[in-house]
Parts: C-alpha cells; structure tokens; sequence
C-alpha cells in the first residue's frame, strides 16, 4: 500500500535563491526612496540658504530700474552746411523756439544767389523786351488791319455803284470787271491781315504767358534760395533745454550734420531695460508704480522698443497722476511693472539656485533637516521676490535656494 510521505519543515536551497532576490530588491528601493544611488555631497547647513514654500498671492510684477527724461527730444541738424562765426547760446540755457543758436557763413551760397540774382534780373529784361516787341507788333497789326477794312469798304462801294452803272449800261464792262477785282482783292488781303493779327494776339498771349510763367519760377527759386540764407542761422525747434550743442566758432559744418539737440521740458518720461525674458508679456498701457519719500506714483508704459540688445529691449513709461517734486533728467527710480492680476499660488522664495538649475528641479530638505534630495519641479512667473510653483513642490517643504555650483553633481546634500 502507499505511505504518505511527509514535508519536510525548513528553508530549502532554492529559498536562498529568493530571499536574496528580496533583499537585493529592498535595497535598490531603499536607495531610490533615500536618493542616495548618486553622488553626496556634505556640507554645514549654517552656509547655506534654507527657504519655505508657502501659499500665498503672487503678484504678477517685475522690478525694473527706470531713467528720467524729458517727453521729447529734438534734433537739430544743419540745414545748410557753413563755417561757424558765432555762438549765442550755451549748452544747458533754455531757449525758445526760434531763438538763433548758432550763425553759419557759406560763401557759395552767397555767390549762388547773386548768381540767381543775376538770372533773374536778365529774365526780368527780356521778358520786358518781348513785350515791348509784342506790343509794336499789335500796333502794327491793327493799323495794318484798319487800313484794309477801310480800302475794303471803299472799294466795296465803288464796286456796288458800277454794278448798278453797268446793269444801266452807263459804264463799260471793262471798268465794271477792274472795279469788282479790285473789291475781290481787296477782301482777300482783309482776311490775310485779320488773320495775322489774330495770329500775333495768339502767341503773344502764349508767348507772355510763358515767360511769365518762368519768371515767377525764377522768383520761386530765388526766395528759396534766401530761405536757404536765413537756414544759416540755427534756430531753436522748440521751447525747451539746449540739451548739447557740439559746434564751436571757426568749425566748418556739413550739411545735414547734427549739430545738437533741444530737450522738451514740459512733461517727463521714464525710460527702462528690461530682460529679453519679459518681451512677449510687455505691452502697451501695462501699469507700473514706484515710491519716493513716502509717496507712490503710478506710470503707464507708452512704448516698447522692438529691438534687443545685449539681452535687453528698451521701454519708456510716462507719468498718470502727479509726478515727484524736484524732478530731475537722469533720476533713477526702481519701478513695480504689473504684468497681470494677483492670484493665489504656491510660493518659492527666489535665490540664485536659479543660475545652476533653470528653474527644472531644487534640493528639497527633509523633515529632520538633515539632507536633502534632488527633485524635478515646475515654475511658472515670477517677480522680484517670489516664484510661481507649479509642479514638483509642497506647502511647508523647505528648500536650499543658495547657489548650487559646488554642489556638482551630487543629487543628495548631507547637512551637518
């Protein structure tokens, strides 16, 4: 008959085999849980900065260092170029606009409008002469055409009264015929005279017409070429500060070179850089305040500047309400540009961690302040004293915002 066979109790070789698939299993959780499968690095919790996420209202600004300037800025060119023989007023002086600056000489221009002078006056004389022709020939044709309309009207008569002596026959045909040719030809030369004259009248008129015509541009070119002579002396665009003025007396000036520049002082503006980073988010009509002795002042950003240079665009804020008392070109204030509504967000202190990670992950300490661990997070906007946290972070948890650089590569910070 069959014997039941007992089990036999106790670990038998191939459970040696699983427990040591168990503890080798343990230990690479253990490690990922601690995070100390890479490097350490050890360091005195006294050197570096511990901050705490906390949930709070992020407010949606950035700080920016603004400049005073005048509202505007007007150039001054030389409208014409010449040597410099006197300097009326000095850099800094108000002026007003039209106040001579500077009186320029051009010895060219000088001669350029005698010479125009000159035209002028022999455009003037034959113009006077063509006329003068013009007008003898007229007297000469009207005479020409009286004389003819009255041999017309005379011979005309002599003719109607043969015609009648000759239907009578008291005349002979041979004196009807001599007085009817020379009425006929008497006509003909009206006609020719009438139409000369209607000829000359017609190009007279055009003819002065013409010549008028070119007389008045000559006068045109003349005049310009005087407004050329008074654009020796540099005036003032504008009411304001004589902002620079580089030209001294005896200097040759180019035309159209820049001579100097009249800053507008009846309002003020406030001209800022701002980060490559901000340029899709800064617009137009942003809101923008800051504070002096006390008081805050709002500002409205008025333009932005397309251009980037060295990481930075350029923007210019003017004043909403009242400006600061004393104010001053070249002022500094530091400025609170509003880049959107204040909303609740969890909240990280900023620090330069931000140089070493970019933001993509942090040292996040343990409750017992002991070390702490490598950990991918997410941030969103930022100001000046605070990042958004998205993702990756807790209320509470405190992290190492200090810089990172010694740290290498180590993912675990022992603190001692």
């Amino acid at each position: 008959m069959d014997i039941q066979l007992e089990k036999k109790k106790g670990l038998r070789p191939k459970h040696y085999g699983y427990i040591a698939l168990g503890i080798l299993l343990l230990f690479v959780g253990w490690k990922m849980i601690t995070g100390s499968g890479g490097s350490t690095f050890r360091t005195e919790k006294d050197k570096l900065s511990i901050s705490e996420v906390i949930q709070g209202k992020f407010d949606d600004y950035i700080t920016i260092n603004g400049t005073v300037a005048p509202i505007a800025t007007i150039y001054m060119d030389a409208y014409e170029g010449g040597r410099v023989t006197e300097k009326l007023i000095e850099e800094g002086a108000m002026v007003k606009q039209g106040d001579i600056i500077l009186k320029l000489e051009n010895i060219g221009l000088y001669e350029q409008i005698l010479n125009s002078e000159s035209n002028l006056a022999l455009k003037q004389n034959d113009l006077r002469s063509t006329k003068l022709t013009f007008d003898s020939r007229q007297v000469e044709g009207r005479k020409s055409l009286a004389n003819a309309q009255y041999e017309l009207t005379k011979l005309k008569r002599n003719f109607e009264q043969n015609q009648e002596l000759f239907d009578d026959e008291l005349i002979s045909r041979e004196a009807y015929l001599i007085s009817k040719e020379n009425f006929e030809l008497s006509k003909k030369q009206y006609d020719i005279v009438k139409l000369q004259t209607e000829h000359d009248d017609e190009m007279r008129s055009t003819s002065l017409a013409g010549l008028d015509t070119d007389l008045e541009r000559m006068r045109k070119t003349l005049t310009m070429v005087y407004e050329r002579l008074d654009h020796l002396n540099v005036r003032a665009p504008a009411d304001g500060q004589l902002g620079f003025l580089d030209a001294e007396i005896g200097q040759n000036i180019g035309q159209g070179e820049r001579i100097g520049q009249v800053n507008v002082l009846t309002d003020f503006k406030v001209e800022a850089d701002i980060d490559e980073h901000y340029i899709d988010r800064v617009k137009r009509d942003l809101n923008a305040t800051f504070e002096r002795n006390g008081t805050e002042y709002t500002l409205r950003l008025r333009k932005v500047y397309p251009e980037v240079r060295n990481g930075k665009f350029k923007v210019d804020l003017v004043f909403t309400g009242d400006k600061p008392e004393n104010i001053r070109a070249g002022q500094s204030y530091n400025i609170k540009l509003q880049l959107g509504e204040s909303s609740d967000a969890l909240l990280l202190p900023k620090g330069s961690f931000f140089q070493s990670t970019g933001g993509q992950w942090i040292f996040v300490v343990d409750p017992d302040g002991n070390q702490a661990l490598k950990r991918n997070i997410r941030i969103g906007k930022q100001n000046s004293r605070y990042y958004e946290v998205l993702e990756g972070l807790e209320n509470g948890e405190k992290v190492i915002t200090s810089n990172y650089d010694l740290f290498g590569e180590a993912d675990h910070v022992i603190l001692k």
